[in-house]
């Protein structure tokens, strides 16, 4: 079986019976050497003491005493926050639990970065066995914001990550996102995902490194409606069918979900009836229909979800995977996973 996403950490956890990944002191250890926690140089003893009694024994009860003996204040914020996080993590039956009570709940004070690495983890469980690269990169939107541009009529997606930092090592300082990704060769690989080249996706897969062409390419479309339908049934255990549409000509549609802010400002504003040029702030526009009809709120009933997933005034696209799991229209019966 063919490996991807790597940097995800997949293998420093475990996956239990009921197919979920459950936390390791492994991937504690992998936490623990985030830089956030790394005692720098003018670290007191106690910081000190503590970062190495915990990279041998990951596990091991920390009271808030040892926290309150740090002499840094900043180092007291982190470590309290990590102790939490990390016993959260291994008192939960799996770690898509605790993404589905953070997405329920509210994140509170996680940083961004910790859920975008939950959701990285956790994607990478519901996707093992995926043979098809157009599929993984479209996946790659769910925990990594995307740059947008139109190029030759088509709609691009690029890492804004690695655009942003192939701009900083250009010696022209003029040089500007559009023209990175209008000129892949100048910014390293930056290929566009095409039949003769989706193959390399594999070798190259934690370097974030191809162009997905959402806007002229089929496939990557394609690829990220069976995302949606991976993501949904494993955190929800609800099978449901996605396809893209040009536009909403549905009269009596029902529902709908902003996959980011955006789209969910130009939802409500559709639905208020309100006139606006969305489309050239529309990156997808998605139908979806849970396959049960016993699980679809009443006021929907057999009618379609739309989903839509836009940019922001910056051209970038922020997917939050997380509205795909508490906005779908279930009946308050459903007993979903």
């Amino acid at each position: 079986m063919r490996e991807f996403w790597v940097a995800s950490g997949h293998h420093l956890t475990r996956r239990a019976d009921h197919g979920g990944l459950v936390a390791t002191p492994e991937l504690i250890m992998a936490y623990l050497a985030r830089p956030e926690l790394m005692p720098p140089a003018d670290a007191c003893d106690a910081e000190r003491t503590l970062h190495a009694g915990l990279l041998a024994d990951p596990l091991r009860p920390v009271s808030k005493a040892d926290i309150a003996a740090l002499a840094d204040a900043d180092a007291r914020e982190n470590w309290t926050f990590m102790m939490a996080f990390r016993d959260r993590l291994v008192a939960a039956p799996s770690l898509e639990a605790v993404y589905l009570n953070l997405a329920r709940n509210g994140a509170g004070d996680l940083p961004p970065i910790f859920l975008s690495q939950l959701c990285h983890l956790i994607l990478r469980n519901a996707l093992e066995g995926c043979d098809d690269p157009y599929t993984l990169r479209a996946a790659e939107l769910f925990y990594r914001s995307q740059l947008a541009t139109v190029h030759d009529g088509a709609l691009l997606l690029a890492d804004a990550e690695v655009i942003e930092a192939q701009q900083h090592a250009q010696h022209d300082v003029h040089s500007s996102p559009l023209t990175a990704m209008l000129q892949p060769r100048a910014f390293g690989e930056m290929d566009i995902m095409d039949d003769e080249n989706a193959w390399t996706y594999w070798s190259r897969s934690d370097a974030h490194a191809m162009v997905m062409n959402i806007g002229g390419n089929p496939k990557a479309r394609a690829g990220l409606c069976k995302v949606i339908e991976r993501w949904v049934a494993h955190l929800l255990g609800i099978a449901v069918k996605v396809e893209t549409v040009a536009s909403i000509e549905d009269r009596d549609w029902r529902w709908f979900v902003g996959l980011d802010s955006e789209g969910t400002r130009i939802g409500n504003a559709l639905w208020n009836g309100a006139a606006l040029d969305a489309a050239e702030r529309i990156v997808a526009l998605m139908r979806l229909n849970i396959e049960d009809t016993r699980l679809i709120d009443e006021r929907v009933g057999t009618r379609p979800v739309y989903l839509i997933l836009a940019m922001g005034a910056d051209k970038v696209v922020r997917l939050k995977p997380q509205n795909l799991l508490v906005g779908l229209p279930l009946a308050s019966a459903a007993n979903v996973a």
